[in-house]
This record gives C-alpha cells, sequence and structure tokens, in this order.
C-alpha cells in the first residue's frame, strides 16, 4: 500500500496550489485545503519527530515551561562539583571551620553571570563556544584553547575515575572492579541513548548530592553560626588561608562547564522565546553548585576541624566524618562523592568532544548516530577510556597529574572568559541580547578576579617548581 503524505504536508502543498492559482492579481476562491484538527497535526508532529515545535506550543507558562527547558544549566552547575571541587571544599571546611562560609555568595554570582552569558550565547546563536571562537578569533586562538582543554580534560578525567574509585573502596569495592564497570556503563549511555536520556540521567544524579545535605545534618551544626559565618565576612592573612580562599574560587568555575553549557544548549534547540527560561536554569545550577558546596564545608568543619583533624582529599573527609557524625553520614558523604565523580567523568569526555569538533566543523551531537559522528563519539571514546586506564596502572602517583590538570585549567580559564565578554557583546551575533552597561561591569568585574586569582594559583605552582613553598 503506497504511503499517504503526512497531514501537514498535504495541507502545504494545497496552500501553494492555491497561491498559484491567485497569481496575476486576480484572487481565486478555493475551499480545497483541508480542515485538519488538533489531534492530526499532534500524530503528525509525532509521526515526524517534530519535537522542538511541539515544545514550543505546549510549554509556554509556570513551572512546566521552566522543567521542558531545564536540564543544561543545572548539570554544568552539578558538574562542577566533581572529586576535585569535593576534595577542596573537605579541605576548606577541615582546616578553617565556618571561617570561609562568606565566600560562596560571591561564588554564586561569579558562577551566575559566566553560567547566563554561554547560556544567552548558546540560545541567541545556536552555536557551540568554540566554534564562535573560530568564527571571530581565528584557527590559532582556536587549536591553543582546544589542546589545552584536551590535556586539561584527559587529566581530569583521569581524576573522576580516581574519585569514583576511592569513594567505592570505603565500602570495601576495589577499584579494578569499579573502573571497568563505570566507564563501560557511562559509555554504553552516551553512545546509544538519545540526548534527551542522556540528560535525564544527569539529573537524576543530583538526588546523589542530599548525601550532602544528610551529612550535614547528621553532624548538628549551630545553623546560627552557620547563617553568621554565610554574611559575616572574616579574613585570615596567613598564607595557607589565602590559599585556600584563591583555590575555593578557583574549584567553582571550570572551562569545561561553560563549553558544555553552551553545547547542550544548542544541541537542545533552545529558542530565543525561552531565553529567560533557560538563564533561570543557568543561574539555578550556580545557586546549586555553591548550596551543595556549603553543605560540605560545614559537614567537615563541624566534625574534622572541631576535632583537630585534617582532610586533604575527598576519601579523608568521608572516613574522617564517622567518628564524630557517624557511619551513616560517612557513607552518604562517600555515595555523593561517588555520583559527583561519575557525572564529571562523563560530562568531560562529552565536552571536549563538543568543542574539537565544534572547532574544526565536524559533527557533533549526542543525538547523531555513530555512522554520522564519527569523530565526535571517538574522541568521547578516547578521553573516557584513556582516563579509566591510567586509574588502573599499579602504583601510579596520581597527585602530580590531578595538580596539573587544575594548573592547565586555570590557565586557559581566563582566556575562556574574556572570549565570552568579547562574544556576548559583539552585536552583530548577539544582536539587541548583547551585553547592557551594568552586565559589562558585572562580567569584566568577575573576570577580572578570576583572572587575578588564577594568576596567584599558578605563582605558587611555579614557586614550587624552584623549591619555594608557600602556605
Amino acid at each position: 500500500m503506497p504511503q499517504l503524505p503526512p497531514v501537514a504536508q498535504r495541507a502545504r502543498e494545497e496552500a501553494l496550489g492555491a497561491v498559484e492559482r491567485a497569481r496575476g492579481g486576480r484572487r481565486v476562491r478555493t475551499s480545497s485545503v483541508p480542515e485538519i484538527g488538533p489531534l492530526a497535526r499532534l500524530r503528525d508532529r509525532l509521526e515526524s519527530g517534530d519535537w522542538l515545535r511541539l515544545r514550543g506550543r505546549f510549554r509556554r507558562r509556570g513551572l512546566l515551561a521552566f522543567l521542558a527547558v531545564m536540564g543544561p544549566g543545572l548539570i554544568a552547575g552539578i558538574a562542577g562539583n566533581d572529586a576535585g571541587g569535593i576534595a577542596t571544599y573537605s579541605s576548606v571546611g577541615a582546616k578553617t571551620g565556618l571561617g570561609l562560609l562568606w565566600l560562596f555568595p560571591v561564588t554564586i554570582v561569579i558562577l551566575a553571570i559566566v553560567q547566563e552569558m554561554a547560556a544567552r550565547l548558546g540560545v541567541v546563536t545556536g552555536q557551540g563556544l568554540s566554534d564562535l571562537i573560530r568564527d571571530r578569533f581565528g584557527v590559532r586562538w582556536t587549536a591553543f584553547a582546544m589542546l589545552v582543554l584536551l590535556v586539561a580534560n584527559l587529566a581530569n578525567t583521569v581524576a573522576e575515575f580516581s574519585g569514583a574509585a576511592a569513594a567505592l573502596e570505603i565500602f570495601g569495592v576495589p577499584r579494578w572492579l569499579t573502573v571497568p564497570i563505570v566507564a563501560l556503563a557511562i559509555w554504553a549511555l552516551v553512545l546509544f541513548a538519545s540526548y534527551r536520556t542522556v540528560e535525564r540521567v544527569f539529573l537524576s544524579v543530583m538526588v546523589v548530592f542530599l548525601g550532602y545535605i544528610a551529612s550535614a545534618l547528621l553532624a548538628h551544626p549551630d545553623w546560627g553560626a552557620v547563617g553568621t559565618a554565610l554574611v559575616r565576612p572574616s579574613l585570615d592573612l596567613s598564607p595557607a588561608v589565602l590559599l585556600l580562599m584563591v583555590a575555593l574560587v578557583g574549584t567553582t568555575i571550570t572551562p569545561y562547564m561553560q563549553f558544555y553549557l553552551q553545547s547542550a544548549v544548542a544541541e537542545k534547540g533552545i529558542g530565543e522565546e525561552e531565553l529567560r527560561l533557560e538563564q533561570a536554569d543557568a543561574v539555578g545550577g550556580a545557586i546549586w553548585t555553591n548550596l551543595i558546596a556549603v553543605f560540605i564545608v560545614v559537614a567537615t568543619a563541624v566534625t574534622i576541624h572541631a576535632v583537630g583533624g585534617s582532610a586533604d582529599t575527598a576519601e579523608e573527609a568521608a572516613r574522617g566524618l564517622a567518628p564524630v557524625a557517624g557511619q551513616l553520614s560517612s557513607a552518604l558523604f562517600a555515595i555523593g562523592l561517588f555520583g559527583a565523580s561519575v557525572l564529571a567523568a562523563t560530562i568531560m569526555p562529552i565536552s571536549t568532544a563538543f568543542v574539537i569538533c565544534e572547532a574544526f566543523g565536524w559533527e557533533s551531537g549526542v543525538d547523531k548516530r555513530f555512522e554520522d559522528a564519527r569523530a565526535f563519539f571517538s574522541i568521547y571514546t578516547f578521553v573516557l577510556g584513556l582516563g579509566a586506564l591510567v586509574v588502573l596502572i599499579p602504583g601510579l602517583d596520581l597527585l602530580p597529574l590531578i595538580v596539573a590538570s587544575q594548573n592547565l585549567q586555570g590557565l586557559l580559564l581566563p582566556v575562556v572568559l574574556v572570549f565570552m565578554v568579547l562574544l556576548v557583546n559583539d552585536g552583530r551575533i548577539m544582536g539587541s541580547h548583547r551585553n547592557g552597561r551594568v552586565a559589562n561591569v558585572l562580567a569584566w568585574g568577575a573576570v577580572g578576579l578570576v583572572i587575578v586569582l588564577d594568576a596567584v594559583l599558578l605563582g605558587v605552582t611555579a614557586l614550587g617548581l624552584v623549591g619555594i613553598k608557600v602556605g
């Protein structure tokens, strides 16, 4: 039996026929355009996979509208709480107690500004960040950014698998079992699932981060003191504390988060009419990631710091909670570390594949088939697989590799942020959505602060290489 044309196509053909008959200045009345009911239109769009137009029609107001757009900003935000971030927050709480909590309102603002710009660029242009950098600033700058990001993300992927393995080792699961299973599971998820399915899995990981909230609650902190510490700055000028402050702000914003956020917005096909909803998603991600960080600091401050202990890594913090807050608190902290590490171990290879493919004009996207985006899935597989294999090398000291990855991210971040501010001010690509005066003051202020902090961290690292220890 021959295939009948979809109702929308039939209607368009009839309408074009009517226009042709009306040419020559004479109006031709025709009643041949069929009446198409809403159910027929809905069935036609479902059969043709026209999801974006359905989304635009059926989600215009309220909470449902936000839930339909929600995803890229929140995922980018929670991915920032990776193994390295959790280790930093744990160290801050263990070493300084509640003394540096006042920095988190600052980091919320900085991250919200940066993520909002990335989301706005993605919505208005429909392009990823590396794509825009190549078009505006040329191949050389793009190649530099891609090389640094590839090396840094490879090292960071190693760190994430190390964090996942360390988390389950607390429960007695060996890393030779954890790492291959996790790597295979997230590889299959991205390779065979649709973008929407992958996004839902990522969002479901948010539940794991509730473990940090529970850990803090089980530690029974003085919430009045916590509230006071959040709004009353206390400045300790000792080198060790100053370095912790720099690390805390620096770990909040990473280049791969912004590359992923903008690429995800573009792939999801979010239109300009949904810009405010996506901006809310991006700002919500900034708030959520910092909120979780606050609870991590509180949990370690009122337990490990209170008894004079220390925690330089996230797994040390998880073990250190047990004697004071109980085994349940320790277990929840470890589960949070595992979930955070797995999420970041997925996001980093995806972000790397997005960035490199966009930069060189190759097909990219989780929704693509392997045959249509070979470079994208090959890069994703390479970064993921190499990161997992390195963790399994017996006796390898991963600390220098992790530190080097953080320094590379610090080197790249100011460059990426400057590119973003210049792009978001370009009227040729942003039109009426370019930055205003107040937005520019906030954006350049945030970028300037990040540049200063990264310069301090890189300077301290350089001094350490020549034998001068600071802090």
